[in-house]
């Protein structure tokens, strides 16, 4: 199975990761939540509602929103990082994150 993550910024925005299940392997999805764990604590992230539990799909969006776009540029090793676990974590085919309007789309 083939991953695409696309994280968007805005228009012409638009930052894209292709994996495959080789390049996930060594990256389970327990690895992966924990690792959001870690970026939601470490970039002092908000709950989207402070109330309840936070979901992954809300640490995935706060993270891309707290982490910044610059982290996505070429050659940012946090960008793959994060698009990686977000393809562990998800196990979706195609996963879209739509940061302004903090929307995640498969």
């Amino acid at each position: 199975m083939q991953y695409d993550v696309v994280v968007v910024y805005g228009r012409d925005r638009e930052y894209t990761f292709r994996f495959t299940e080789a390049d996930l392997q060594g990256t389970s999805d327990t690895d992966a939540r924990r690792w959001f764990d870690k970026e939601f604590v470490d970039l002092e992230c908000e709950p989207t509602n402070p109330m309840g539990k936070v979901l992954i799909i809300d640490k995935i969006l706060n993270v891309a929103k707290y982490g910044g776009e610059a982290r996505f540029g070429a050659g940012n090793t946090w960008g793959q990082t994060f698009a990686r676990n977000t393809a562990a974590a998800l196990q979706r085919p195609t996963v879209r994150i739509d940061v302004p309007a903090f929307q995640i789309g498969f």
